[in-house]
């Protein structure tokens, strides 16, 4: 169980299968995230209809509501959700400092963990390793992650370093907790690379967390505003000194154009609300990029929103005529429409990317993606 098996190589980009008890991941794979225990405007069918493999639940706000002890008397989250396939949980480290905030109390941090307040209702609450493994092993995630530090994208260095520090000895507390709490093939762990956009901090916690003994490794802090320049160079500072047998997570980054970088530099998982976030908006992708029906060419647009797409939207024949009045009307309906197709494009072009690299092409495939896209 859980173990991570390289089929091909294509320069750095890997295809690969992960072993879960809730089953096999073929990678690379993008995953969506269910955050409140559904994946927004969606049921779990036409999830998976549109190719989802694994999807990611949010321990912060599971454990605000319901409350992860809710959730196990269900029998984990899988039962709770009605979804069969791999489930991965956060920490909720990156909500607990982004969200656990008041109007007159911030969130405060020590090495013993971090002291936050709801954003429901301002209730104070305490997170540390022991107790967000607790919480995901509520939860029952196939994947559950390390608690960690994720320093702001403008933090100084001396900062960046501090957190990272911090991260490293929660990581250590966390896998701990993990042996104490979880049945081993049940759940593993991922530990998370941090260091902000410091070159010799990324370097120092790549090597650090590369020696703790878990299944993967997931590179955290770098979808928090800094340039797509610094996330690619940070995400080349750290690959080399990953173990090549452990897949290798990218932690909330999903617009297409960084998926085909991060999978060209190595990286096997991803994940972002993005998908299902522009779709409530408007906002959808085609080959040639992101498109918005609120342009006023689509008001009339008596097509698909792209031609030969294999999403259910598309294959049923909605135009984007009629899924651009839904969206101005603010209709569920249109916001589900766009969601599957966004998804679906996304599952998609890791399934192309996929093989790719097994065809040994994908310097090709990188190359025909960018021809068209805008």
């Amino acid at each position: 169980m859980f173990e991570f098996k390289i089929e091909s190589k294509s320069g750095n980009a890997r295809a690969g299968t992960f072993t879960t008890p809730h089953g096999e991941i073929k990678t690379p794979v993008f995953m969506p995230c269910g955050t409140k225990a559904t994946v927004k405007t969606l049921d779990p069918v036409e999830v998976k209809e549109a190719g989802c493999q694994i999807l990611l639940g949010n321990t912060y706000h599971l454990h605000m509501r319901p409350g992860s002890e809710l959730i196990a008397k269900h029998g984990g989250l899988h039962k709770f959700m009605k979804w069969s396939s791999p489930i991965l949980t956060d920490s909720g480290g990156f909500q607990v400092f982004s969200l656990g905030r008041t109007e007159n109390n911030k969130p405060k941090i020590t090495d013993e963990g971090v002291e936050f307040y709801s954003h429901i209702d301002g209730s104070k609450h305490f997170f540390n390793p022991d107790k967000a493994i607790q919480v995901q092993k509520n939860l029952g995630a196939d994947i559950i992650m390390a608690f960690d530090e994720c320093a702001p994208g403008d933090s100084s260095h001396k900062y960046a370093k501090q957190a990272m520090e911090r991260t490293h000895k929660w990581a250590v507390q966390s896998v701990e907790a993990f042996q104490k709490y979880c049945e081993p093939n049940a759940q593993t762990i991922f530990p998370i690379v941090q260091g902000v956009i410091y070159p010799d901090l990324r370097e120092e916690s790549a090597k650090f967390i590369a020696e703790l003994d878990t299944a993967g490794i997931a590179i955290g802090g770098l979808s928090v505003g800094e340039s797509k320049e610094n996330m690619y160079g940070m995400i080349e500072v750290v690959i080399p000194h990953l173990p090549e047998y452990k897949p290798r997570y990218l932690m909330g980054v999903g617009s297409p154009e960084d998926l085909i970088e991060g999978v060209y530099r190595g990286i096997d998982m991803f994940d972002c609300v993005l998908p299902t976030r522009i779709a409530r908006h408007g906002a959808f992708w085609t080959k040639n990029g992101r498109q918005n029906l609120m342009n006023n060419k689509y008001r009339e647009d008596l097509e698909v929103l792209e031609e030969n797409c294999d999403c259910a939207t598309c294959v049923a024949g909605y135009t984007s005529s009629y899924i651009a009045h839904l969206i101005r009307e603010k209709e569920v309906y249109g916001m589900r429409l766009l969601s599957i197709h966004n998804l679906r494009f996304l599952f998609r072009l890791m399934e192309q990317a996929r093989t790719a690299i097994l065809n040994g092409e994908y310097d090709q495939f990188r190359k025909k993606f960018y021809e068209v896209w805008i």
